[in-house]
């Protein structure tokens, strides 16, 4: 199956997929100033460049989209009929990756969280958790 986008324009396309300033993330941002948290964004001295990074805490958050990351949910689970081998191959880099990072900050002393683009549909859940991960208590 050919794809339905001549290549110009599926490049242009490809080129609006964005890596920081996502909706989910600047969602998980909102929450954690709501809650008092300060942090810096994308340290690029830290492994996987963390979107999210609390260092007083020693904390790197990650926010993931579920399709583009593989995660176990309806939308991640999905898998593009047109360029299938592609896509899987890509996920699945993208988890390894993922799952290098992540060991990497461990071993650097730093606890690492995954917020998944899907975890922002209960929002009362992700402030419950993200007090959780900060040791804030629950009201």
């Amino acid at each position: 199956m050919t794809d339905v986008y001549p290549p110009e324009k599926r490049s242009a396309v490809m080129r609006q997929v964005k890596g920081k300033d996502t909706t989910p993330e600047m969602a998980v941002r909102k929450v954690l100033t709501a809650l008092g948290a300060r942090y810096r964004l994308h340290r690029k001295d830290l492994p996987g460049s963390p979107d999210i990074v609390l260092p007083g805490r020693r904390l790197a958050v990650f926010v993931h989209g579920c399709f583009w990351h593989g995660h176990d949910c309806a939308r991640g689970a999905r898998v593009p009929k047109a360029n299938r081998d592609y896509w899987v191959a890509k996920v699945d880099r993208n988890r390894a990756r993922d799952a290098r990072n992540r060991a990497e900050l461990e071993a650097l002393g730093w606890r690492v969280e995954t917020v998944w683009e899907c975890d922002l549909k209960d929002r009362p859940g992700l402030e419950t958790r993200l007090r959780g991960v900060l040791g804030i208590p629950s009201i």
